[in-house]
């Protein structure tokens, strides 16, 4: 079984997070690919997929959401998980249910929409990026749960060899 592990980043934290979720699937006897949503043509080979995005102001990244647009008949076909990384803080903000994934949601109709804490790494910013990160009195913290998101990803290797999706 192939799955496709794909997921929107800006600054390479979600993107940790996909290639983390491929090695533990990989771990777990099945086939994964991680590429970047920018390098996906069609999905064709692939039985499964699971697809990210970075979350910023509450919205997927825009590779994200165009790779679900380029491929909706293919992603209607084979069983998708979703996941979103980026709330920061505790509490997290923004709030899980302030997650805007719902145009992918419409598209994909997933198994899961999991959303997992991502991290504002200050040596991964520009300039810009961070005297806005000042003015907001964000926490410049990974609140990545590494524990959480192989749990995550043992379950989808679980349902798919239990399941044979």
């Amino acid at each position: 079984m192939r799955i496709l592990v794909t997921a929107a980043s800006k600054h390479g934290s979600t993107a940790e997070i996909a290639e983390l979720i491929g090695a533990v699937l990989v771990e777990e006897g099945l086939e994964a690919s991680v590429l970047a949503p920018d390098e996906v043509g069609d999905l064709h080979g692939y039985d499964a997929v699971v697809l990210g995005s970075a979350v910023y102001a509450g919205h997927w990244l825009d590779p994200a959401l165009r790779l679900a647009e380029r491929n909706a008949a293919g992603l209607a076909g084979r069983p998708v998980w979703l996941f979103s990384s980026g709330p920061i803080g505790d509490p997290p903000i923004p709030a899980e249910h302030e997650v805007d994934a719902g145009r992918v949601e419409a598209v994909t109709r997933p198994v899961e929409h999991k959303v997992f804490a991502g991290a504002l790494l200050r040596t991964r910013l520009g300039f810009a990026e961070r005297a806005l990160v000042t003015a907001l009195r964000a926490p410049y913290e990974d609140f990545r749960d590494w524990a959480a998101i192989r749990h995550w990803a043992r379950g989808i290797a679980a349902a798919l060899t239990r399941e044979g999706m």
